[in-house]
């Protein structure tokens, strides 16, 4: 398939710019193979049965973006992608000429060392640990397309109530529906939770750039997967449970952490995994997602899920109906199509 097959005309007042007045109030679209139903998304618990396992990405987001000025003069805006060691990190730089090697930076009240480039980001050395940067002189690395600047709402919202591992420039967006009393009746109700991290790399605002979906390479993320998750999915499924991923993230992480008979293994790695119509899923029976930019990696994943067509006729039902999209907006519990099917699932 070519990137063209993932295009859709969204009105650009349907991109949510703030949070609903609370996470669990957002709408949640149930899309099957025989139809879609208009729900909220405080009804999820009776969608899911007891013995169902709920993966969720615990990642925490960073303050991850940071404005200051070169000390030669000039504006620079930096967004963190890693932090890869206490004192250093990789980001994204803006600026009117490009750094040089050496070259010192100032965020506020701390400073950092261009080091090198390293490809499409640079290696900075900071002055004090990164991550007490980040929260002091730090802001929240809002998407693109919401247009304010970050407030005191963003600080508290665009984060999930489970958040607990520190090293995301975005938020698993759909985790940001889910409340204190959301999980507590989940739990009630005999639906497992357990916990996967992938933190998310600014490489998940950057376009696709080729037609040819089978040249396009993803950007890589760190994953990992505790023995306590491995061990309630395969409790999960040799109960008769299915596996209910809370997100593209956690859908990622556990297919990249599985062999080909879908046994999920315990432990870290990285993850280029780009997934499109023609996969075979492994470990995933069910998806917790929000709505998707257009052209992008996962529009093409939820398509490969519950197949091109069905995403295709959910999304115009969503635009009609005036679901609000993106970050911010509204959810889809995805039905796995029969033919995405692997050998584990």
């Amino acid at each position: 398939m070519r990137l063209s097959d993932f295009d859709f005309d969204l009105p650009p007042e349907l991109i949510a710019q703030h949070p609903e007045s609370s996470r669990s109030a957002s709408r949640l679209l149930h899309v099957r193979a025989d139809g879609l139903s208009d729900l909220r998304f405080d009804e999820l618990p009776r969608l899911l049965a007891p013995g169902d396992l709920l993966v969720l990405n615990d990642t925490r987001v960073l303050r991850a973006r940071l404005r200051g000025a070169k000390a030669s003069g000039g504006r620079v805006e930096a967004l963190i992608e890693r932090v890869s060691g206490e004192r250093e990190a990789l980001a994204q730089l803006r600026a009117s000429r490009p750094p040089r090697p050496g070259g010192r930076l100032v965020f506020g009240s701390s400073a950092a060392t261009v080091i090198a480039r390293a490809g499409e980001f640079w290696l900075l050395h900071f002055d004090e640990p990164v991550l007490a940067v980040l929260d002091r002189d730090g802001e929240v690395p809002l998407p693109p397309y919401i247009s304010h600047a970050p407030d005191a709402q963003d600080t508290h919202r665009y984060q999930t109530v489970y958040a607990r591992e520190p090293g995301s420039v975005a938020a698993p967006t759909a985790g940001l529906h889910f409340d204190e009393p959301l999980l507590a009746r989940l739990r009630d109700r005999g639906v497992a939770l357990a916990f996967v991290t992938l933190h998310v790399g600014a490489g998940t605002f950057q376009p696709v750039r080729i037609d040819d979906l089978s040249q396009h390479r993803m950007h890589a993320e760190r994953f990992s997967v505790p023995e306590t998750t491995a061990a309630a999915i395969g409790a999960a499924r040799a109960a008769g449970g299915r596996i209910v991923a809370v997100g593209t993230t956690s859908l990622r992480t556990l297919e990249s952490a599985a062999d080909d008979e879908g046994l999920v293994r315990p432990g870290s790695g990285e993850t280029r995994l780009f997934i499109t119509p023609g996969y075979r899923f492994r470990v995933v029976d069910r998806l917790v997602t929000n709505f998707h930019l257009p052209r992008s990696t996962l529009l093409m994943l939820v398509s490969a899920f519950a197949g091109v067509e069905r995403i295709r006729r959910a999304y115009a039902h969503a635009i009609a109906a005036r679901y609000r999209f993106f970050s911010y907006g509204d959810a889809m519990l995805l039905e796995r199509d029969a033919s995405a099917a692997g050998t584990g699932g």
